[in-house]
């Protein structure tokens, strides 16, 4: 079903309303004939980071190790045509990703949706009311690294030194703010870890998030005195 159409009227909202406080559970409102139907508005999970962290290898390890709890997709599956908008924050494409991983969230499992994105260009948006929340897991390299992972890229991609220079300034903005932003940023850096071990802790990172019972705490994420995620650098690096 789509969120977005009156199952009653077959009004269209491009806003749409969700009353979480029902008794009965979350409850999708149409605005124009008052219909309110039963909704799925579970957790979003975004594994995030800048370009070369190894998002799109860990989202293949994550199919097998959580496609009883979760549905895994990529972000740049539709990096395509018109929703390649031009503005800053690519408010069409996030909005596309948000609507998609509504609906599919219907079929009663949560999305972990891989791709790089941070909380202000999704937690603004008119389709955040459709998720109970999202959580971020930005996976992280060290600076010298990551380059050398961009540099080593197919020519196709087109990663020149001005726009490594770019994502590595991302990169440092993010791991600078990621305890400032709403809601915070989990970081995991994956320097010299193999990609199944750093599959292994997004995948626990996942099922705590959920309180997926007896899920064990990721081994690779801690909390620093201030209470900002931190790196567990002895088993990662």
């Amino acid at each position: 079903m789509n969120p977005l159409i009156c199952a009653r009227c077959g009004e269209f909202t491009d806003r749409p309303h969700v009353d979480a406080d029902d008794p009965t559970g979350a409850v999708l409102c149409c605005a124009r004939c008052g219909h309110r139907e039963p909704f799925r508005r579970l957790p979003l999970l975004c594994v995030t980071g800048p370009s070369g962290t190894g998002k799109s290898t860990v989202a293949r390890l994550l199919l097998e190790s959580l496609s009883q709890r979760f549905v895994v997709l990529e972000q740049d599956l539709l990096w395509t045509g018109g929703l390649r908008d031009s503005d800053t924050e690519h408010p069409l494409f996030r909005t596309t990703w948000l609507r998609t991983a509504a609906m599919i969230q219907q079929n009663g499992r949560p999305v972990v949706l891989c791709g790089t994105v941070v909380p202000p260009e999704f937690e603004a948006l008119p389709e955040r009311a459709l998720f109970s929340e999202i959580r971020y897991l930005a996976l992280m390299c060290d600076p010298g690294v990551l380059a050398a992972r961009l540099r080593a890229r197919p020519a196709w991609r087109q990663w020149d030194e001005p726009r490594i220079a770019e994502m590595l300034d991302y990169a440092r903005w993010v791991e600078e703010t990621a305890h400032e932003m709403d809601p915070p940023v989990d970081l995991l850096d994956t320097t010299g870890v193999p990609a199944e071990r750093t599959a292994e802790e997004v995948a626990r990172w996942a099922l705590r998030t959920t309180g997926a019972a007896g899920a064990p705490a990721a081994a690779g994420l801690r909390a620093d005195a201030a209470g900002r995620p931190s790196r567990d650098s002895a088993p990662l690096r």
